[in-house]
């Protein structure tokens, strides 16, 4: 019999890499779940043990976006069904993030339909971290915990002892993302002002301030194809950048992505294990995010301040 608002920590298939090395932070065992597929795909997840009473956390990011995400759904639908005290949706990577906002005519908004999908199915909270755009938690109607990369990257990057160091912006929306970083290192901003004719293409970049001499971090939330990072980077590098590194929290990298990576001027590209690598590359350096998601919880559990989490300036 599970004891009374114990934490219980569980995990989708896709997150299981990560999921373990959360428990293991945390300092419990990954909890019990079978997930059945009937042969069409159609997925029945249940939990191995009693959930009842208990304060749950169930940790699947959502790549590809669409199994993963029902998965997750059925899992929270069951932990309320099975009298879960409260369910929290783990979402390390948040899919469709990319639509939040109706930027052309007769489209969906998608990061507000998965807040609808999290609160229909019974989600209690959720914690994320590094998402597209900060309104998007204003699509939930229930607490969302938004952790930051910052809190993994900046001692990484201060370890680099960089002397010249300017921070960069793949694209004019990451502009607020890139200065907050440059914040922690009283360090200066640049901007690749770019035009797309359409979704993973660019037309024309331009860069707005002056690079020569410097070693320029480039900052975004999510790496795709790679296609905008490593023109950007190429751009920098023609206007006279001693080196150009780029730090991104969510590594999809999808199509040629490693392709690009490899072939890029780029001297690493810094990402975090949201998202599982498909293969191996020499200029991509993983770090983890399995210590700060197990504090979070912990913080969660002891109804402390999440903020505490943050590095400050």
């Amino acid at each position: 019999m599970a004891a009374i608002n114990a934490v219980k920590i569980f995990s989708g298939s896709a997150s299981n890499y990560l999921a373990k090395d959360i428990a293991k932070y945390y300092g419990k065992d990954l909890g019990a779940v079978t997930t059945l597929k009937f042969s069409d795909g159609e997925m029945s997840p249940s939990f191995d043990e009693s959930v009842r009473g208990c304060d749950v956390f169930i940790i699947q990011s959502t790549f590809p976006t669409a199994d993963n995400l029902m998965e997750l759904l059925l899992m929270i639908d069951a932990a309320r069904r099975a009298s879960a005290h409260y369910v929290t949706a783990v979402i390390p990577y948040f899919g469709y993030s990319r639509q939040d906002r109706k930027d052309r005519p007769r489209v969906g908004i998608g990061a507000k339909l998965i807040g609808n999908l999290l609160t229909a199915a019974g989600a209690d909270r959720l914690m994320t971290i590094d998402l597209h755009a900060g309104q998007i938690q204003g699509f939930m109607d229930f607490p969302v915990d938004h952790l930051e990369g910052n809190a993994i990257f900046v001692p990484y990057l201060k370890s680099l002892n960089l002397e010249n160091i300017l921070f960069a912006s793949p694209d004019v929306g990451g502009v607020v993302r890139t200065r907050n970083m440059a914040k922690f290192f009283n360090a200066e901003m640049v901007i690749c002002d770019k035009h797309r004719k359409r979704a993973n293409e660019i037309a024309s970049m331009q860069l707005i301030g002056d690079v020569k001499g410097a070693d320029v971090i480039l900052v975004d939330d999510l790496i795709d194809t790679g296609g905008t990072l490593c023109k950007a980077a190429q751009l920098i590098m023609d206007k006279g950048a001693n080196s150009v590194r780029a730090v991104v929290t969510h590594p999809v990298l999808s199509g040629k992505a490693y392709e690009n990576i490899s072939n890029s001027v780029l001297t690493e590209l810094l990402v975090t294990d949201t998202i599982p690598q498909k293969q191996a590359c020499d200029k991509i350096k993983v770090l983890s995010v399995a210590e700060l998601f197990a504090k979070a919880i912990g913080r969660i559990r002891d109804h402390e301040s999440i903020s505490s989490l943050f590095i400050k300036y």
